[in-house]
This record gives structure tokens, C-alpha cells and sequence, in this order.
């Protein structure tokens, strides 16, 4: 068995009018080769998915954090994807995560259409 580990899983939605924004910001907040990154559409609208791409990461790469971005505009939201929520549904995935997965530190963002990243607590 690799023995070999990252910092963090980041989950985030697959819009390509945020990709930009998301490199950016994680150059800015990880060290190269220090996270997996997944990207669903929806991110945290998806939290099956989500929380079965941690529990790999956790297994096999004993990670310490879990970031999942969120973002306007949201296309697999549709009519109902206020900002509202959005914040509902990242502050849901962040209680299924820190539940099944104690050991982890858990982060979650929703990205606006700027390309600024507002901290969802």
C-alpha cells in the first residue's frame, strides 16, 4: 500500500466561468500537490457525492480539511438558487462532514460572480 497523504479534498462546482477564480485562490491558499479536488455540478447540492469523495480522501489520503465552494448563478440550482440557499445547503454539507468525519477541519465558501470569495460559516 502508497503511503502518501494531502492537506485537503476541495470540492467545487464544474462552471467554467469560475475556474479562474478557483486556481487563483487556491495557489493563493495551498502549497502545489497539497489537495484532491473534485467538481460536481452543484457542489454542495450534492452531498452523497460529496461526502464518498471525502471519505477516499480520508482513506487513502489522510487528509486534515474539506473545502467545498459553492458559487452564483448556480445553473444546477436553477430559479431556486439564491444566495439563501446556497448558504443552507453548505452549512448542511459542513454538518454531514464534521459528523461523519470529526477529524476533519471543514471550509465552506460561495463564490460570487466577481470572482470574490465570501466565507460561509
Amino acid at each position: 500500500m502508497n503511503n502518501h497523504s494531502c492537506e485537503a479534498i476541495v470540492i467545487t462546482c464544474i462552471d467554467f466561468r469560475f475556474q479562474e477564480y478557483i486556481h487563483k485562490w487556491l495557489e493563493e491558499n495551498f502549497q502545489p500537490n497539497t489537495y484532491d479536488r473534485g467538481a460536481f455540478a452543484g457542489a454542495a447540492k450534492n452531498s452523497d457525492t460529496i461526502l464518498s469523495q471525502i471519505e477516499v480522501a480520508n482513506r487513502l489520503h489522510h487528509i486534515k480539511k474539506a473545502v467545498i465552494i459553492n458559487h452564483e448563478d448556480c445553473g444546477a440550482y436553477g430559479p431556486k438558487g439564491h444566495i439563501d440557499h446556497h448558504v443552507r445547503d453548505l452549512q448542511q454539507v459542513k454538518k454531514q462532514i464534521s459528523e461523519q468525519f470529526p477529524n476533519l477541519e471543514v471550509a465552506t465558501y460561495y463564490l460570487h460572480l466577481d470572482g470574490t470569495f465570501e466565507h460561509i460559516v
